[in-house]
């Protein structure tokens, strides 16, 4: 049985290290240009020899994602970045244009390559095309059904291939959208998208301005662009057995919050699946777990065929039980915890800590229990945003645990 690699994403250090402590196989982060996440932290040249330091030191992979589509006048800057990026030991580059993958070959020849989801490749001829021009590894586009990518994998052996399995889903062929680019001047093939796709939309009728009507769905289907988020939790087995080399997540511009969550989540499940196959199931807790996240509602996307009415979200909030309020910097050897705390926490509130493996425990807050950094009492009941606290908790934590808390009204 082949065993996955769970990718992961790391828009900035804080998140890499959070992708690490809950258990990625591998990272995928970008620069500070020619990525698809421009409005993401990403990083500069040190920061990359860093992150792959940190990475390599725990036995984790590091991808950077050159992935966007240069135009004439950005390939001299595309050159020169390739050359100072050059002498890091990337385990990978994650491209899509072939130009870049031919100038990449000029520069850093040497340099192992994988194919970006926005190649769209859909099908085995693709994937057999790219095979000869000596791509690794082949991140399937999310339009893929699972039946077309078995037939894939068996169609072009000793070629590795990559799905993603949860995060937010575009409404082009993996990202190929200029809606973006239309409505606000920014282009999402060179990474500026600003996800027009999840706006809210009305219609209105040229001779009636000012008239909003909202967009409704028929029979014959839906003209509403959202659409849900991906989960494949439940279909790992499926995806396992299909003889995909890497299960990838989604969200490089997603919050410490998230890629935590997700992770320990997949960690866990592909685990227990590939210890004893045979007694997998998909946990209620599991799936409780990502309905806390941030979320638009999940489907299957493409993996069954074409998702019709099971695809769109048609209200465009985002759904969420929880808020992160915090990470734990460090515990001390008198059995205090060092806390950033993000969101705005008071005594009396039930506050749950989770660490990698589904670890969970909570603790209510109290006023005397809470010090500042240096070890006073806290002036008030109230705890602000980046501020760093002390704490006392009667269970294990770990540096880079995170802190959250059910979501109220008040909250």
């Amino acid at each position: 049985m082949q065993r996955p690699e769970l990718l992961a994403p790391a828009g900035n250090m804080e998140k890499l290290k959070i992708a690490v402590h809950y258990g990625a196989d591998a990272v995928y982060l970008g620069g500070q240009a020619f990525g698809l996440r421009n409005m993401a932290d990403n990083f500069s040249v040190d920061e990359m020899g860093r992150a792959l330091d940190f990475c390599h030191a725990k036995g984790v992979k590091g991808y950077l994602t050159i992935n966007s589509y240069p135009r004439n006048e950005s390939l001299g800057e595309l050159e020169k970045y390739l050359s100072q990026i050059a002498p890091l030991p990337f385990d990978a580059y994650i491209v899509a244009d072939p130009g870049v993958i031919d100038a990449v070959r000029q520069i850093s020849p040497e340099r192992e390559l994988h194919l970006s989801t926005q190649a769209n490749t859909i099908n085995w001829h693709s994937a057999r095309f790219w095979q000869k021009q000596g791509i690794r590894r082949i991140n399937l586009a999310r339009e893929m059904s699972l039946n077309n990518i078995c037939d894939t994998i068996t169609k072009v052996p000793d070629i590795e291939f990559e799905t993603f399995v949860h995060g937010a889903l575009c409404i082009s062929y993996s990202g190929r959208c200029l809606i973006s680019s239309v409505l606000t001047g920014r282009d999402a093939n060179q990474g500026e998208c600003t996800h027009p796709c999840r706006w809210s939309y009305h219609l209105v009728e040229e001779s009636r301005p000012g008239e909003y009507f909202p967009v409704m769905e028929d029979e014959t289907g839906t003209f509403i662009f959202n659409s849900r988020d991906l989960c494949l939790l439940e279909h790992i087995p499926a995806l396992v057995e299909s003889g995909v080399h890497a299960l990838k997540i989604e969200g490089r511009m997603k919050g410490v919050n998230y890629v935590a969550s997700v992770l320990r989540v997949y960690r866990q499940a592909l685990d227990e699946y590939l210890s004893d196959p045979d007694a997998w199931h998909c946990r209620k807790d599991w799936l409780d777990e990502l309905a806390k996240l941030s979320h638009r509602g999940f489907t299957t996307g493409f993996l069954f065929g074409q998702p019709q009415n099971v695809g769109q979200e048609y209200h465009s909030a985002y759904i969420r039980s929880h808020d992160f309020v915090g990470i734990v910097d460090e515990t001390r050897s008198d059995g205090k915890i060092l806390v950033s705390v993000r969101n705005r926490i008071k005594t009396g509130e039930l506050i749950e800590f989770i660490g990698p493996g589904m670890r969970s425990d909570s603790l209510t807050l109290q006023q005397f229990s809470i010090l500042t950094e240096r070890g006073a009492a806290v002036p008030s009941e109230v705890v602000n945003p980046n501020s760093r606290i002390l704490l006392n908790v009667p269970f294990t934590v770990e540096a880079g645990d995170l802190l959250r808390r059910e979501k109220t009204a008040a909250a």
